[in-house]
């Protein structure tokens, strides 16, 4: 068998037949690179390409990928500010934690001064949500609940709210965890939610704010 040999590729008829310099330079700028000298005949090398033109001065080779990240300088604390962080760094660890119960404190006060159990429901302050369209928001019976709890009465704080009754012991275990960690470096074991854990209330919430203004029975026992 004897080999033929291919026939050489036609010339274009509408190429020129004498490129010019420049067409010539061009052409060599984006030819690749052979393969190395004693490599073999399917090795491959990549083109060397320089940095573009909008390249800054002292860019390194390769291919331009943007901007060099800047250097932004810091902004600059107003007096106010400067002052709080001051406060915060000579205060005693256990200031924090004292001015959290003082607000638990004066909180508690005013449940039981005021007596939300006798007072009318248009008395100040009130809900705005149930001054202006009757409904009970998700947080009405809250204080009362408070009320009851402090005399005592789980019952009848459970029946004005009783998610709040639900997560009161938990609320204070938490802070009394944070507050005694913070002050007084006790090492109380916290407890952990979950996202799920804390879904899940959120959502019993919602059912619960919904349910309450049920104008059916036995949903009408729940509104206060």
């Amino acid at each position: 068998m004897t080999s033929v040999d291919r026939p050489a590729t036609e010339p274009d008829p509408h190429a020129d037949p004498h490129p010019s310099a420049p067409s010539l330079a061009h052409a060599g700028a984006h030819a690749h690179a052979g393969p190395p000298s004693g490599a073999g005949p399917h090795a491959h090398t990549e083109p060397h390409v320089h940095a573009g033109p909008h390249a800054p001065a002292g860019a390194p080779d390769g291919p331009w990928q943007g901007p060099y990240p800047v250097a932004y300088q810091p902004v600059e604390t107003d007096r106010f500010t400067r002052m709080v962080l001051r406060l915060h760094a000579r205060a005693p660890r256990w200031a924090v934690p004292l001015a959290a119960l003082g607000c638990v404190v004066l909180g508690l006060a005013y449940a039981l001064i005021s007596n939300p159990t006798q007072s009318d429901p248009d008395a100040r302050p009130t809900c705005l949500l149930k001054l202006t369209t009757g409904l009970d928001c998700p947080g009405c019976g809250g204080t009362r609940a408070l009320w009851y709890v402090l005399h005592g009465d789980l019952p009848a704080a459970a029946r004005h709210h009783f998610l709040f009754v639900f997560a009161l012991p938990f609320l204070t275990w938490l802070f009394v965890a944070w507050a005694g960690n913070r002050a007084f470096g006790w090492k109380l074991p916290e407890p952990r939610f979950s996202p799920k854990a804390i879904g899940l209330f959120l959502a019993a919430w919602g059912v619960f704010s919904v349910a309450r203004n049920l104008p059916w029975a036995p949903f009408t026992s729940l509104y206060v």
